[in-house]
């Protein structure tokens, strides 16, 4: 509530007239800021019917600035000519003075002053008359005074136009007494107690009544995860350079577009038990396109389209079983087949969803985690096109500080580590792999020879930690990781692992 004394001399003002007071005139009359008579209106309000308050707008002048340093000091030109003694003044002395330019000239257009151009000495000002009245600063202190009425509304433009003066509107409330005025407030209790129940108290209490149009207090509410805000960077920044996001709502996939379409050997270390979660039930995959089945068979196990292969016995029986995906390139590997059945036109695809590797739990590795892809297949693509896009996109996102070093895919070559700079750990931390799609993966699928396909993967969370400054994978999940959770989220019910 506003200070006592002041509401209780506000209403002491209201007591003594019947037709009302003017929020503004009291404030003038009290000598205060008439804000402070506004929150006291408000305070009083805010009590009940104590009194009744009119909003009013009002324009009036008011002096500027510079207004009040000529009401108090006098006109510049009127101070130009205070300046200039009997003998005159060089020209170039006078403008060395704040009031000197502006001054001069007001004063010239009221002849109150010459300049001698043909001076002996250089150009010096003169006075031409003996007297002058300062005409601007009365009237400046005409309106200072609050009495506008006696200018026309000519004088109050010109004033207005030399900056001197500026029209302003003033919102004041019209005091009336309400239905329980009284001069004295009693304070009105918010809250009903116990206390007041037992002892009685209630009854002679007043209560303050609950306003119900008020907003109320805003509830504390979550915050989105640093992955999932780092995520939505992610995808803004992947629309921003023009991809189109592809679809990877089957956690399941078989080991024949998880791996093999892939140009990955069935013997491949990746492929093993200790690596790979694979379904027990349901076991095997048996839906695939079988004329793109045998071309990737044969250039795996014999060769074709420039290359050796791998030289091994290729087995269906292999190709078919159920994993969980432990990466999203089998996503990309099937919407490439689907691109290669029309007519070619370049693209780009990206993708950001959960992966699962068979991994030991420590302070960077989980057995589940996001992995953001890009691909984007055009004719003629070169490293440098890759090592581009990939500065582009990590300086979009706020990391500048990248390496790149060689490293080894089965189904990219060249293929490159990406690593960045962590400010926390002050090392230089892997956050991705990527590469050139190799023709033995590109072909068997019907894609143009002339077609380059340029790919990186990262996962979600150690670029999240480095824009961050998270030193631990725990500190950023925040959590155990819970692989049931996700399961039974996705309807999985009856199926185990073979570890």
């Amino acid at each position: 509530m506003a200070d006592t004394g002041v509401v209780e001399a506000l209403l002491r003002r209201v007591e003594k007239v019947d037709d009302g007071v003017d929020s503004l005139e009291v404030a003038t009359s009290l000598e205060l800021d008439h804000q402070v008579i506004v929150g006291a209106v408000k305070s009083l309000q805010a009590v009940g019917d104590v009194i009744s308050a009119e909003l009013r707008s009002s324009k009036h002048w008011e002096l500027t600035d510079e207004g009040r340093e000529i009401a108090e000091h006098g006109s510049h030109e009127a101070r130009v000519f205070g300046s200039i003694p009997v003998e005159g003044l060089p020209q170039s002395e006078l403008m060395k003075l704040s009031f000197g330019k502006i001054g001069f000239s007001k004063a010239m257009s009221n002849k109150w002053i010459r300049l001698d151009k043909a001076h002996e000495g250089g150009p010096r000002i003169f006075r031409t008359v003996e007297s002058i009245e300062d005409q601007v600063r009365e009237k400046l202190l005409l309106l200072q005074k609050g009495n506008a009425s006696q200018l026309e509304e000519k004088e109050k433009n010109e004033l207005k136009k030399r900056k001197l003066l500026s029209e302003v509107t003033v919102k004041t409330y019209w005091i009336m007494k309400g239905n329980s005025f009284s001069t004295t407030v009693t304070k009105q209790e918010t809250e009903l107690t116990a206390e007041m129940i037992t002892n009685g108290s209630w009854k002679e209490k007043k209560f303050k009544p609950y306003n119900f149009e008020a907003m109320g207090v805003a509830p504390d509410c979550g915050h989105l995860h640093p992955l999932m805000k780092v995520r939505t960077q992610f995808r803004q920044i992947f629309l921003e350079m023009g991809f189109t996001e592809m679809p990877t709502n089957n956690f399941i996939e078989s080991s024949f577009w998880n791996f093999d379409s892939l140009f990955q050997p069935q013997q491949h270390p990746a492929r093993d038990q200790h690596d790979t979660f694979f379904l027990s039930d349901p076991a095997l995959a048996h839906d695939f396109p079988q004329d793109y089945l045998e071309r990737v068979k044969k250039v795996h196990s014999e060769g074709g389209f420039g290359s050796q292969g791998y030289k091994y016995d290729w087995k269906i029986e292999e190709a078919k079983k159920n994993i969980l995906r432990t990466h999203t390139t089998a996503v990309s590997a099937r919407m490439l087949y689907k691109l290669a059945q029309q007519k070619f036109t370049p693209v780009k695809y990206f993708s950001i969803d959960r992966v699962f590797r068979n991994e030991t739990l420590d302070a960077t590795h989980l057995a589940e985690f996001h992995q953001i892809e890009g691909v984007v297949a055009d004719y003629g693509l070169t490293l440098g096109d890759l090592m581009g896009v990939l500065h582009q996109f990590f300086t979009k996102l706020g990391i500048t500080k990248l390496r790149f070093k060689p490293a080894y895919n089965p189904y990219t070559e060249p293929s490159m580590e990406v690593f960045s700079y962590h400010e926390g750990l002050k090392k230089w931390v892997e956050v991705g792999n990527s590469g050139i799609f190799r023709p033995e993966m590109l072909l068997p699928m019907g894609l143009p020879e002339d077609v380059s396909v340029i790919a990186w993967g990262l996962s979600l969370e150690r670029p999240t930690m480095i824009k961050y400054g998270i030193n631990n994978i725990r500190e950023l999940v925040g959590h155990k990781v819970n692989l049931q959770m996700v399961y039974d989220k996705c309807g999985w019910t009856d199926f185990t692992f073979r570890m």
